[in-house]
């Protein structure tokens, strides 16, 4: 059969609609018609950072680093190993973040504000005790900033070396800050509003952060056993590769991870870089 437009158009939406369904769960297409065409106010305008990055598919490298950077907080990890349920619905968990992330970022106010509800209230119930000993609870004020600004970060270096349109300083700047006001409603005390004030709110937490068994448990099903089909696993792993190589440097012992600097800068960084477009180029298939 001859490889006509035709026949590469209808590949291509097969794919998007393959690759949403996973990403957006069987609700995806009635939350995106609600996302973006019902009409209102919104917390951010077209035009913001926010927009910018959490439109692009280099959040797919970006989501995975946040996970993995995450885990390397005990107490964070011993919450999301008790109650998120990521081994037995990954796929589930995703779902439910990325229509997280969608409308918060592109929503209408009002339902914005009801999302971050649903959130306050999912947490005000998560609380336990790690295996160290220790208590957690997710709504712990401490643990919430954490779990921001591990996000942020991971989102930000994702979009500036993957993303189609990397942002410049001063747009930087601005989607730390647009993130802060979503990170205030879900009850982080103030969040940074800079790149600079969030490098250094990282930084305090260094001597809370290592790697404990249900980390690198996490770590090894998010890179190596991911619930994905045969098809997707090449692709898959090259953004797993891609997010591992971008965790700092301190980070890869603590999860066990080879650090493979030349193969991370030419191959790997190749590899994320060809899925992460190729994806853009499904996910804007028309219809």
């Amino acid at each position: 059969m001859a490889v006509t437009p035709s026949v590469v158009a209808a590949i291509r939406e097969r794919a998007r609609d393959a690759l949403f369904a996973r990403v957006a769960g069987p609700e995806g297409p009635r939350n995106r018609a609600r996302i973006h065409e019902t009409p209102g106010p919104r917390w951010f305008l077209p035009d913001s950072a926010i927009h910018r990055v959490h439109g692009d598919t280099a959040m797919f490298v970006g989501g995975l680093r946040a996970l993995l950077l995450q885990s390397l907080h005990p107490l964070a990890m011993a919450a999301v190993a008790a109650h998120s349920g990521y081994r037995g619905d990954p796929w589930g968990r995703l779902q439910r973040t990325s229509t997280f992330l969608a409308t918060t970022t592109f929503g209408v106010a009002d339902d914005a504000e009801r999302a971050v509800s649903t959130v306050r209230a999912v947490h005000r119930r998560v609380r336990g005790v790690a295996p160290d000993g220790r208590p957690y609870r997710a709504d712990d004020p401490r643990l919430l900033t954490w779990v921001h600004i591990a996000e942020v970060d991971s989102f930000l270096r994702a979009h500036q070396r993957y993303g189609a349109h990397p942002l410049d300083d001063a747009g930087c700047d601005r989607y730390v800050a647009e993130t802060a006001v979503v990170a205030r409603k879900l009850g982080v005390p103030g969040p940074p509003v800079t790149v600079a004030a969030l490098e250094e709110a990282l930084a305090t937490y260094r001597p809370e952060l290592h790697g404990t068994r249900d980390a690198r448990l996490a770590a090894r099903f998010l890179l190596v056993t991911p619930p994905v089909p045969w098809a997707a696993k090449p692709p898959y792993a090259a953004l797993a590769a891609s997010a591992a190589a971008m965790l700092p440097g301190w980070a890869r012992p603590e999860l066990r991870l080879p650090h493979l600097p030349v193969a991370e800068s030419t191959l790997v960084r190749v590899a994320g870089l060809s899925v992460v477009k190729a994806a853009r180029w499904v996910m804007t298939a028309p219809g």
